[in-house]
């Protein structure tokens, strides 16, 4: 991965991170832990450069999943963040500003994926017009897909 600086953080932008330096190889993992802390069919993770990451607004609260493993979230929002052992840090790829050039590059424990996942994509395709402009007409409260100098601490609330 390249060496250019990176942003990105949880949904309601109360956790930041700037990294700068090359991330490590992307990968999905389907062990059972992985699909409970994303609430998802696997994890979407890269791994974090071990000097020139910074939380720039909060950090992550942490689970303690394993005797080795603790996976960090975002206690204002719950976005699932990091995934924390004995090599290194973790981060999840979704979170990131720009996820383009993260396509993950491998999976982790194979054996545990669920039986169907390789097949999800050849569902049809939902295509209702009226669908997709009530989902324009959507105000949302989540953080842009960049820094902002102000945030409010817990997000945008009605």
């Amino acid at each position: 991965m390249t060496d250019k600086v990176r942003t990105g953080g949880c949904q309601c932008g109360a956790v930041r991170f700037r990294i700068s330096g090359a991330l490590g190889r992307p990968s999905i993992c389907h062990c059972r832990m992985c699909q409970k802390q994303f609430g998802g069919f696997f994890s979407a993770l890269v791994t974090a450069p071990e000097e020139g990451m910074e939380w720039t607004r909060g950090e992550p609260s942490y689970f303690q999943s394993s005797v080795n493993i603790a996976r960090g979230f975002c206690s204002s929002c719950g976005t699932p963040m990091t995934y924390r052992h004995p090599g290194g840090l973790e981060l999840a790829i979704g979170t990131f500003d720009d996820r383009s050039d993260l396509a993950p590059q491998i999976q982790v424990n194979y054996d545990a994926r669920l039986p169907w996942v390789e097949t999800i994509f050849e569902a049809p395709v939902h295509k209702d017009p009226d669908f997709y402009a009530r989902q324009e007409a959507i105000i949302s409260f989540q953080h842009p897909d960049h820094d902002t100098e102000i945030w409010p601490a817990k997000g945008v609330k009605i």
